[in-house]
């Protein structure tokens, strides 16, 4: 078996840890993140406008499970759906993980992984690109969405940062490993 993995998708490795990841409770992990977060960066979420209470689908396509996200500041939510429930939602993003991790903490450019059809965005545009703006600006790193500061925060985002790129060098076709 191969460590590595195909088009951006999870190496089989990783597969294997997601299951256990998947039985966690991690749409209200998430939620109280997201809310600390804005208790925490009020402005971020103040900054999409009318697009707070928009309901974002994000569907890790190499995940069996997808993600509706409601970014409305201490009203935040984030819920685990299955992938059927994109009709329910006025945005959809879909791509591999690592892919999506990487548009979050700005390592990776949305523009160019759109246009590459590494990522597909349907529904209102207008809420799109609130929403990358507001990404974008908010410059977030693994420790922002934790609520860490000092050390911790810094030895936490190399961590998760380095950990991230060997995943997605994992990821990479062989060529463009070659290469790299």
């Amino acid at each position: 078996m191969s460590l590595y993995a195909t088009e951006g998708g999870l190496p089989p490795i990783a597969r294997r840890i997601f299951p256990i990841v998947a039985g966690l409770p991690l749409g209200p992990m998430l939620t109280l993140s997201l809310r600390s977060l804005a208790r925490r960066r009020p402005v971020m979420f103040e900054r999409l406008g009318e697009h707070r209470s928009v309901r974002y689908f994000i569907d890790p396509v190499d995940l069996a499970f997808a993600f509706t996200i409601v970014p409305d500041g201490m009203r935040s939510v984030v819920r685990v759906v299955r992938k059927e429930e994109a009709a329910e939602s006025s945005v959809v993003v879909r791509g591999p993980l690592l892919m999506l991790l990487g548009l979050l903490d700005g390592t990776l450019d949305g523009d160019a992984l759109f246009f590459n059809r590494v990522i597909s965005v349907s529904g209102s545009t207008e809420a799109v690109l609130a929403l990358r703006n507001t990404i974008e600006d908010a410059e977030l790193l693994p420790a922002d969405l934790l609520g860490l500061s000092g050390s911790l925060a810094s030895a936490m985002n190399a961590g998760i940062l380095g950990g991230l790129e060997t995943l997605r060098r994992l990821t990479r076709p062989e060529q463009s490993r070659e290469e790299a």
